[in-house]
């Protein structure tokens, strides 16, 4: 898997100038980092963007930084909390009664190795966020995206997934929690829920990319420890910024190759292997009905 990254690393860059007009867009966390950055490129397409964000006073200010650098004014944010169901349904009730279309759904936002705290439906706050709440918001969506077709779900998820397992005994991680562990069982959540969704959707039009978008240089890395802070910034020359880190799902966004694939995991602005638990279809749908199950939810 490392020598994939480093022959992707020597690859020429991807581009495309592909358009997005009279497309519309949802990327969550799109106020900071690789989210924002993947608004600005998709707004300068041509598409409206909807900025998905938990705070709004930054989401205002990341809002008036699209606009500007992209030159595309019909961009919008809109308030969604990913811990929090309520927040989700809220949200998802907007779109749906004020948008004709969604064309491309990018699950962007996410929480990494945080410490342990839970969301407000009580879930592990890293699987609650990166996994379960994008779970229900694709849901909630779902109608509209298929409506739009051909359309788009593309799923941030990293390399961390292959060092991660999913606990289907203990999802929330209350009988032990590692952070790290907690942080890599979400990414492979985001992986296998690519994965069982690409064949839940054949032949309705809509596809799946799930992705790892480089050691990105992001908010992220806030709940790092001291010594773990040293060693990414000793890294950081080898390391991605947000424009660099977002090439990926705007690649799985745009790139007009792709509008046959569905349910691949990709790395650099390409098809990439996820590790052997990525690829487990029992697993995958055992989390797929557990998440059903804990949000309450009829999804087959």
């Amino acid at each position: 898997m490392i020598s994939q990254y480093v022959r992707n690393f020597f690859r020429p860059a991807w581009s495309s100038a592909e358009r997005l007009n009279d497309k519309t867009v949802v990327i969550t966390g799109a106020n900071t980092g690789i989210g924002k950055e993947t608004a600005i490129d998709l707004a300068k397409r041509g598409a409206k963007v909807i900025m998905a964000c938990r705070d709004m006073e930054k989401a205002q200010a990341a809002l008036k930084e699209v606009i500007e650098n992209s030159g595309n004014e019909n961009v919008v944010c809109m308030k969604l909390d990913l811990a929090d169901s309520k927040s989700i349904k809220e949200f998802a009730e907007a779109i749906n009664k004020g948008e004709s279309r969604l064309n491309i759904l990018i699950n962007n936002a996410g929480v990494m190795v945080c410490p342990f705290g839970k969301t407000a439906d009580g879930f592990e706050m890293q699987i609650g966020v990166n996994h379960f709440g994008h779970f229900l918001l694709t849901y909630l969506l779902l109608d509209l995206i298929k409506k739009s077709a051909p359309a788009r779900i593309v799923t941030v998820s990293s390399m961390a997934h292959s060092w991660g397992s999913i606990n289907l005994e203990d999802i929330n991680s209350e009988k032990s929690y590692d952070k790290r562990a907690a942080y890599a069982q979400s990414k492979l959540a985001n992986i296998l829920f690519t994965r069982s969704l690409a064949k839940k959707l054949e032949g309705t039009g809509v596809m799946t990319y799930s992705l790892h978008p480089g050691v990105v240089q992001t908010d992220l890395w806030r709940h790092l420890s001291g010594p773990q802070q040293i060693v990414m910034k000793m890294v950081s020359p080898f390391t991605k910024n947000s424009s660099q880190g977002a090439q990926t799902s705007i690649y799985c966004a745009v790139e007009p190759s792709l509008a046959t694939e569905s349910g691949g995991y990709y790395s650099d602005c390409a098809p990439a292997n996820c590790s052997a638990a990525g690829k487990d279809d029992d697993v995958a749908q055992k989390l797929w009905d557990l998440s059903c199950r804990m949000l309450s939810i009829e999804w087959d």
